[in-house]
């Protein structure tokens, strides 16, 4: 059997682990094995294409696993569930980067095919954006820059010029790619782009952004495939550029934004509403809690980014233990943007092992919202804000929302009265149903537990 056979099966079994690897990741009771399969598709194409095209003999592809290994394994245990987006970023990030000096290198080896320098063009474009859109992206998330929404005036005419002038660039550089100067042209204004689309969009809007970045992130590395003819790199990249989409897509409705809208940079840009909210709030000590969970029948957990940040997810499994072990049914209400990255809230509750079937989502949570006793918001405010619902020069207004205040007693654990991420108030913490209670989230949840245990 000659070499491109086993190159040609080998790239084959590869696309056959991607493939089953994302439709295992569709799910949470399959979705580590999913990641191991594509991990070990993504491998197998690796080692494929370094052994079978002779680029370097297996002595540099064990030195490449050992290294890439132990960064993978101390970025696993030294990064922090609260970074996770953050890493996602940089993840999206350096993809892009890798499609665009793939796409600069296939340059010199290309023997000038229109087609092949149209795909290098688009390797380069798209992957100059995706990285510094990407950093831009991690600099939000990380609060190195404001999460607010970054804007001054004629800003839009100017994104307009630089496609203009992008466009014009790439195709002189198509039509002439002997003359490099086009090439670090459209390179220096991919990079500039790639900035330009991200600063204008709030800290709030972070998970659609870092899905869409994803799929851009495949669509470089798709182009790059047609730039270097590796068929491989076509498949991986257009699974990645297609299921970023089909996410982003679902971000947006859960959002109630058009992918148009995210395209073309127009969401999270919206100035924070006029309107301000006042009434009494009505706080309420752990101990007292305690009272009241004990008497509940039913209750809805609903985590968010402030979760994250207290690491509660594991004294949260602890307390729906108790709940149970004292008859009451307990779910969770999980909003398709919590956190700040996609399935940011799944992951969190999935390393405390709790049981997927408790995990509801908004649309089938909120039409028996009315039955629950009691309904714990934990680290969320802009997924639980009823000003979605009533304030119509509210920025978030349509947006669809879980509809805790429904609920019979809604508990709100926070640190403060501070406003959520998107910098909006929110009308719910001076509801008549609504108790406030102040503190870290961890610490408080193991209050109410130490009150369960005495």
């Amino acid at each position: 059997m000659n070499t491109l056979v086993l190159i040609n099966l080998g790239y084959i079994a590869a696309a056959v682990l991607f493939i089953v690897g994302l439709k295992m990741l569709s799910s949470p009771a399959t979705a580590r094995r999913g990641n191991i399969l594509s991990s070990l598709g993504m491998l197998v194409a690796v080692v494929v294409t370094l052994l079978g095209e002779g680029i370097v003999e297996y002595q540099w592809v064990v030195v490449g696993l050992v290294t890439g290994g132990g960064i993978g394994v101390l970025a696993a245990r030294l990064v922090a569930m609260t970074a996770m987006p953050e890493l996602v970023a940089l993840f999206n990030g350096f993809g892009g980067l890798a499609s665009l000096l793939v796409g600069c290198a296939a340059l010199f080896s290309s023997g000038g095919e229109t087609f092949t320098i149209v795909t290098i063009a688009l390797a380069i474009l798209i992957g100059g954006l995706t990285f510094t859109g990407s950093i831009v992206a991690w600099g939000k998330l990380n609060e190195i820059i404001t999460g607010r929404p970054i804007l001054f005036s004629g800003q839009r005419a100017v994104n307009a010029l630089l496609f203009l002038v992008i466009g014009a660039a790439t195709v002189m550089f198509c039509l002439d790619p002997s003359n490099t100067t086009y090439l670090y042209v459209v390179i220096g204004l991919s990079f500039l782009l790639g900035v330009m689309v991200v600063i204008p969009i709030g800290g709030a809007d972070m998970p659609v952004v870092i899905s869409l970045l994803n799929s851009y992130s495949g669509l470089a590395a798709c182009a790059a495939g047609f730039a270097i003819n590796n068929i491989i790199l076509i498949v991986a990249g257009s699974l990645v550029g297609a299921s970023g989409i089909i996410l982003t897509k679902i971000m947006c409705k859960a959002m109630n934004r058009s992918l148009v809208n995210v395209l073309f940079s127009g969401f999270g840009a919206a100035t924070t509403s006029a309107t301000t909210f006042e009434g009494e709030v009505k706080p309420m000590t752990p101990e007292d809690a305690y009272y009241v969970l004990e008497a509940a029948s039913n209750v809805v957990i609903v985590p968010g980014y402030g979760m994250a940040v207290a690491q509660a997810q594991h004294v949260v499994k602890e307390l729906q233990e108790l709940l149970e072990g004292n008859g009451a049914e307990v779910v969770y209400a999980v909003h398709p943007v919590a956190g700040r990255m996609p399935g940011h809230m799944n992951v969190l509750l999935a390393e405390a092992d709790v049981p997927y079937d408790l995990l509801l989502e908004m649309d089938t949570v909120n039409p028996r919202m009315e039955t629950f006793d009691v309904a714990i918001v934990l680290g969320a405010n802009d997924v639980v804000n009823p000003a979605a619902r009533e304030v119509k020069d509210s920025p978030i207004y349509g947006m669809p929302i879980i509809n805790v205040d429904f609920a019979r007693t809604v508990f709100v654990l926070k640190r403060s009265m501070a406003s959520g991420f998107a910098g909006i108030d929110n009308p719910l913490f001076f509801r008549e149903n609504t108790r406030m209670i102040f503190g870290d989230g961890k610490e408080t949840i193991s209050r109410i537990i130490r009150e369960f245990s005495n």
